[in-house]
């Protein structure tokens, strides 16, 4: 083994410029895709209007406006959102040892979509109106908001408090996550078979997930909320490597390994819970993102988690304005292709998973 004149090895020395390099370039992606997302539309705008009109410069009232008042926030929420289901997806599946962990498979998904039935029939928030562009809004959004996350970050309590009785056992975990998210979908499904015409739809629209809904308020929530956990994440990348050699060791190396798994399994849950509730339900960024870039960056998590963060916010916002323009002027809501895209690599995983 070559060392430098740091007693640092070279190999090593080379192995993390690799990783840095990437992780430098999928945020290099990131930017450039976020210019190219805001000059598609039904007006197209040139990506050098789109630069000069981000840096302040004055370029064009009406390139301002769709600018900063319609595209640039939702593709930030694009981003933000991607980010934030994929960094608790990938801490997740490291916690429970689990490639299967994320916020849709655990039922924290559907304990949203029931809440915002629940608040939509029987609190009253069903009462739908149109705006002036013709799509069907909630007019009561913040109840719906309000309730969705409260039934889903009850849930990823329950889910987090079954194994402390337990243990912490991530196969607890996993079969509560299961069973919640089946409780969940059968009440869903009560609540919209005698729901009327307005209510059944106010409760559909809702599950879609959508960037577009996110205002610059709620923008800057999800914005604060997905930092703050992403920050406590990446200070416990070593930790998760440990738990990825198994608990036994983890413990030998002074790792809290109960501790760990309960802080990450609530951060992710919590993080998930305030997107979901702003946006609705956008399924398997959080389970697909980590997977692909683990095969890139590996499996080390100083380097996977910010790999997942900038990837889910590149691939969301990708399959955003894919969403935009594949059926224009009308905006299929970015769940339909992330669903899309996910299924099959769920599917995969499990075929892989029984092969083992």
């Amino acid at each position: 083994m070559h060392f430098s004149d740091g007693q640092v090895p070279v190999e090593y020395r080379r192995y993390i410029g690799v990783k840095l390099a990437l992780v430098c370039l999928t945020g290099g992606l990131l930017a450039l895709a976020l210019v190219v997302s805001i000059s598609l539309g039904a007006a197209d705008i040139p990506v050098a209007d789109v630069a000069r009109t981000l840096m302040g410069w004055a370029v064009s009232k009406r390139f301002d406006v769709i600018v900063w008042n319609i595209r640039l926030p939702q593709a930030l929420a694009s981003i933000v959102a991607g980010a934030g289901l994929a960094v608790a997806g990938a801490v997740m599946q490291s916690v429970l040892r689990n490639p299967l962990g994320s916020p849709l498979t655990l039922g924290i998904s559907h304990a949203a979509a029931f809440g915002a039935a629940f608040a939509v029939m029987i609190l009253g928030g069903g009462v739908m109106g149109s705006s002036n562009t013709d799509a069907v809004n909630i007019t009561n959004p913040y109840l719906t908001t309000g309730v969705a996350f409260l039934f889903s970050l009850g849930t990823a309590a329950i889910i987090v408090g079954m194994s402390r009785l337990r243990g912490s056992s991530p196969e607890v975990m996993i079969l509560t996550g299961v069973a919640l998210n089946a409780l969940f979908t059968a009440g869903t499904m009560l609540l919209q078979f005698f729901a009327d015409d307005v209510q059944l739809a106010a409760m559909v629209f809702w599950t879609f997930g959508d960037t577009a809904r996110a205002t610059w308020s709620e923008l800057g929530v999800m914005a604060a909320v997905t930092a703050a956990t992403s920050v406590y994440f990446l200070v416990n990348g070593w930790n998760y490597n440990a738990i990825d050699a198994g608990d036994e060791t983890a413990k030998g190396l002074g790792v809290r390994v109960d501790r760990v798994r309960f802080a990450g399994m609530l951060l992710a849950s919590m993080l998930t819970a305030v997107i979901i509730s702003f946006l609705g339900i956008i399924g398997f960024v959080g389970l697909v993102v980590p997977h692909m870039v683990r095969r890139v960056f590996g499996s080390d998590h100083r380097f996977l988690l910010p790999g997942s963060i900038l990837a889910g916010g590149l691939l969301l916002l990708a399959s955003d304005t894919a969403a935009r323009l594949v059926l224009a002027p009308h905006m299929l809501p970015v769940s339909v292709l992330t669903a899309f895209m996910g299924a099959p690599v769920f599917i995969y995983l499990i075929i892989r998973g029984q092969r083992r």
